[in-house]
């Protein structure tokens, strides 16, 4: 039945391997299941049903990846949109996490149109390499920054706004420590580094009675306090609409480079380079985006952590699948996640951070017209804590020097358009 179901044969695999596979991808990406709740705690949620939801919006888009698109491709609440939810729309522009989720449901229920109708591979095609590097490494500096925050290593000051922390804090060394444990630990090939990393910090936290033990298992919180909560009328303000292009922006653009990224990894693109049932697949995370924005958690995306499990052989949605069952089985979880300490999952955050400015090893540093905007983009979006002003003043800048020198070719409706939003949109909301 499983193999006629996700056609092992045709793939040259085994239900053996793909379990296996589907492992190797859960143990390195199931940080999100401690992460996610203590980020959405930041902006005034219950922490319990979070965790709810983060395991059920994460088996959901699994299983939809795994048996619609047969992908062994994992997917669960994304890094950098859940610190955009929480720090930027809820903590710097007041919204509430109620009308947070309804953008994040709106820029679901668009993610699913786009892909419907085929729109996402005109804007995708319309925004220059350049540009999407410098938004991805400027979303991996947010998180280091923020990651950096929760440690304590750095803090507020009067005359310079930031400033390094009290270095001598518990929290402030065992954040290094895991951030030196993590890196060590992939560098030497370890699955489940970040995981580990994150484990080791809070036992080392318990053994000396810096925490708590609150147990491991139990039957799984109420998810009552987010359930059906999303405000969909407030989401639909005018002020929200630079919020709600945001969350569609960053994770269109998250989950076509992953999606495009792993496929390679796998051998799955077509000899012109595309990826069958691409449109299945973007549908997996716009109908978990949804169904996660109901159930009370942030933008859900495709995993690249998935290369993982397809370094270990996996090859069709089983192993997503696999992946969706696991993330089931953490329900039960919750007093381990509710244990560990926020200067714990710091690390994860700034180790994050590294993997994704890798992207910027592909801009073009000689041309001055492509490294500005890419430099403007990456250092703006920590340096305000906002997402959406990182995409602006990138786009922005980059149609503005293209143009006064000369460079017309290179510039396209699109971003002529956008552009001309954002500033309209700086101009008269902030």
């Amino acid at each position: 039945m499983l193999d006629k179901l996700f056609k092992l044969s045709e793939h040259q695999t085994s239900v053996k391997t793909e379990v296996v596979a589907g492992l190797t991808t859960f143990l390195t990406m199931a940080y999100i299941i401690f992460v996610n709740p203590s980020m959405l705690a930041a902006a005034g949620m219950d922490s319990g049903a979070v965790f709810v939801a983060t395991c059920l919006a994460a088996a959901i888009g699994c299983f939809v990846m795994g048996f619609w698109a047969n992908y062994p491709i994992a997917l669960a609440p994304g890094m950098g949109l859940n610190a955009f939810f929480s720090f930027t729309v809820v903590g710097q522009m007041g919204y509430s996490w109620e009308t947070a989720l309804g953008a994040v449901f709106i820029s679901g229920v668009c993610f699913f149109l786009l892909s419907i109708f085929r729109i996402r591979e005109w804007i995708i095609n319309s925004i220059p390499l350049s540009l999407k590097g410098g938004i991805g490494a400027g979303i991996g500096l947010f998180l280091g920054f923020i990651g950096l925050k929760n440690a304590g290593i750095v803090t507020d000051n009067q005359a310079t706004l930031v400033t390094i922390g009290d270095m001598s804090q518990w929290g402030a060394i065992m954040a290094c420590l895991g951030f030196i444990i993590i890196a060590t630990l992939y560098y030497r090939r370890v699955t489940g580094s970040v995981m580990i990393g994150i484990l080791a910090i809070t036992l080392i936290s318990l053994a000396t009675g810096h925490v708590e033990f609150n147990g491991i298992a139990s039957a799984p919180p109420s998810l009552a306090p987010t359930l059906g909560q999303l405000d969909i009328g407030g989401a639909l303000s005018i002020g929200l609409l630079s919020v709600i292009f945001s969350f569609l922006f960053v994770d269109l653009f998250d989950t076509s480079g992953t999606l495009i990224a792993v496929a390679q990894k796998g051998k799955m693109l077509t000899p012109d380079g595309k990826l069958p049932r691409l449109g299945r697949a973007l549908m997996a995370d716009s109908t978990a985006t949804m169904a996660g924005s109901v159930m009370g958690t942030s933008t859900t995306t495709s995993y690249i952590e998935s290369g993982a499990g397809i370094a270990a052989g996996g090859r069709t949605g089983l192993t997503a699948v696999v992946v969706g069952l696991l993330f089931i089985a953490c329900l039960f979880l919750s007093p381990l996640a509710g244990t560990i300490p926020a200067y714990a999952t710091a690390p994860a955050l700034l180790f994050v951070a590294v993997l994704m400015t890798h992207s910027l090893v592909n801009i073009d540093w000689d041309d001055i017209t492509e490294a500005a905007p890419v430099v403007i983009a990456t250092v703006s979006m920590p340096l305000t804590f906002s997402i959406t002003t990182g995409i602006a003043f990138g786009i922005i800048s980059y149609t503005a020097i293209k143009a006064l020198s000369g460079r017309f070719d290179q510039l396209n409706p699109a971003l002529w358009i956008l552009s001309a939003l954002f500033v309209i949109k700086m101009a008269f909301y902030g």
